[in-house]
Formats: C-alpha cells, structure tokens, sequence
C-alpha cells in the first residue's frame, strides 16, 4: 500500500546529512525551510547559495522545490523537495521590486513580521496593533501577483485579519496552534482561525514545546484532540503540519531569532525565560523520524483515512497548487 505524501509546513534545523536521511526514514517528501529570520537581501542570497551547494551534495537525498509537482517528484525519486521562506519581510529591506526578484531566487513563502512592528505589519508581541502598513498593502499585492505565499504565523491578530481581507490569494499561517488549547502570544484566535479557513487558507499545526499543551509533556492524544477540533473550526482541507523543528540548533540561535540586530540586549520571547535554550521535543515527536506517529495518533483521534492523508501532507500540496503560480516575466501583470 502506497503511505500519503508528506509535508512539512516550517523547518528552521542546523541542516546535515544525518537531518536528510532522518527525512528520508520518515518518508517527508516537502519541507518549507527558514532561509532568513532578519537577514537582509544580499545575505539571503547568501543562503540560496549555501543551499544550491547542499542540492549538489546530497543530490540523492533533496531536491530544489518550487512547484507542486516538484513534491510529487520528490515521492517519486525518494528524496525531500525544499521549499524556501522568510520569517520576516527583512529580505525585500524598503524595495517591493525585490519581491519578484527573491521569488525569482526560489523563495515561496514570506511572513509580513516576525514578533515586533515592520514596514509592512505588526508582530504579535507589539502592545498595539494598527495593522497593515501602506507599505504592507502594497506587498501584499506584489506577492499575490508573483506567488509569494503571506505567511501571518508571528503577526498580531488585527495585522492577520486585514491580510486575510487584503489578500486575493489565500495566505498561510505555516506554524503556530490554537489558542484555545494553548494560550500563547503566537498562537491564533478562534476568529483568526475562521476567516483563514473560510478565506481557502492554511494552518500548519506547531510542535514546539513553547506553543503546546503542557510543553515537553504535551501528549500525542492532546495533540490529535486538538487537531480535531481545529478541523472542526475550519474545515479539514485548511489543516496541516508545520513542526517549527529546530533540530541541532545550538542555544546561541534563540538569540538570533528572537533579538536579530533590534535589540542589544537579549529577547528571550514567550515562555522561556527560565530556560532561554531550546526547549526538549515531546518524546513521541523528536525529528522528521516521527511523522508516521502523527498519522497514527490522528487516527486514534477520529480522523478518517482521507483526512489523515490531507493533514499530514495533501492538504499543503493541494494549496501548493493553488498557490505558485507560473513566474511571469520581469514586471508583468496578471
């Protein structure tokens, strides 16, 4: 029996061989891959060029994503397509032109903030939040035309909302949780979570500890219950996963994601002040070994057969059809 395709929403790992094979054991044919957090333009075409130079060397293992049927490719030829994307708008700096050249570059996928104010929208730890920019609205149009995908997983929940209303595509929110089951400054409101399924968009659900219920010591059951109830919400088509795995990342990282170059001190975020490192994965989900426990326990949990096969991977791939378009020449319009 052939298993579903596999695919992973947010991945931000201190990528190896050893990360790879991991991928190939646990048959995930997609991941979309943190390339920037607040690098800005010329830095991040530095790391499309430390990627293309992994593609050469584990050619046999990955593969350059930047098409649906890249995925099926992926299935085909036992390997990971990669999918690229910001956690912030740092890469486009103050150039909407910049937009289709780094979608151009490969990039899929860019969120409009991440935790604080940017020229475009607000980051969810901001004690106010006046939504889309001018600025932002103007993006916002430039990304649906290229088919960058908006990815609100660290925006406020009035900035989420607008880009919802503002967006003629359907937007992501590649990683994050409810936050009826886990309140959280990154996770979403049940408004939030309703507008983005009736809007066609997608939730990839989050694995970090920080953002689940009871940490750590979240259980595979809570997990699936949740998800359930989600897919009640909004809709079993508009779910999926996006791990937020940061495997083999040193501590020093959380400093870099979190502060960046806004702050001199250090910004340790929500939740783990008393630890500032990475937290512990929960013990039924370590790596991307562990995706046919998900299906397992989504199961247990009342999913059909057909639902599991969507939340685990076919729901993302049917939004990656309908979300990356053919790439028009420089400047054109659609």
């Amino acid at each position: 029996m052939q298993r579903p395709i596999r695919i992973d929403g947010l991945q931000y790992a201190n990528w190896s061989e050893k990360i790879f094979r991991q991928m190939r054991k646990g048959g995930v044919d997609a991941v979309h891959v943190t390339i920037a957090y607040h690098e800005l333009f010329r830095e991040t075409v530095a790391r499309f060029e430390e990627w293309n130079r992994r593609f050469e060397r584990h050619a046999d293992l990955i593969m350059p994503g930047y098409w649906a049927e890249d995925v099926r490719e992926a299935y085909r030829t036992d390997r990971t397509a990669i999918f690229f994307g910001f956690q912030n708008c740092s890469p486009i700096e103050d150039d909407i032109g910049l937009v289709e050249i780094l979608h151009r570059l490969g990039a899929r996928f860019m969120q409009l903030s991440y935790n604080n104010q940017s020229l475009l929208a607000t980051g969810c730890y901001e004690a106010e939040d006046p939504g889309i920019t001018r600025m932002g609205r103007e993006v916002i149009r430039e990304m649906n035309r290229v088919g960058l995908v908006i990815d609100m997983s660290h925006s406020a929940e009035r900035s989420t909302l607008e880009a919802i209303e503002l967006s003629e595509r359907p937007i992501a929110i590649t990683h994050a949780n409810p936050a009826f089951w886990r309140p959280a400054l990154r996770n979403k409101s049940d408004d939030v979570l309703r507008e983005l399924g009736r809007s066609g968009g997608m939730l990839g659900f989050s694995l970090y500890p920080h953002h689940l219920q009871d940490g750590s010591g979240c259980t595979l059951q809570s997990f699936c219950d949740m998800a359930a109830r989600t897919a009640d919400l909004m809709g079993p088509k508009h779910i999926g996963i996006g791990s937020d795995l940061v495997q083999d990342q040193p501590d020093s990282v959380v400093e870099w994601m979190r502060s960046g170059r806004w702050t001199k001190g250090v910004d340790y975020g929500e939740g783990s002040k008393a630890n500032p490192g990475f937290p512990k994965q929960p013990d039924w989900f370590r790596d991307n070994r562990d995706f046919p426990t998900l299906e397992k326990g989504l199961r247990v949990a009342g999913f059909s057969a057909e639902d599991v096969a969507g939340v685990i991977g076919g729901n993302w791939l049917a939004f990656f059809e309908n979300s990356f378009p053919p790439v028009p020449p420089l400047g054109a319009s659609r």
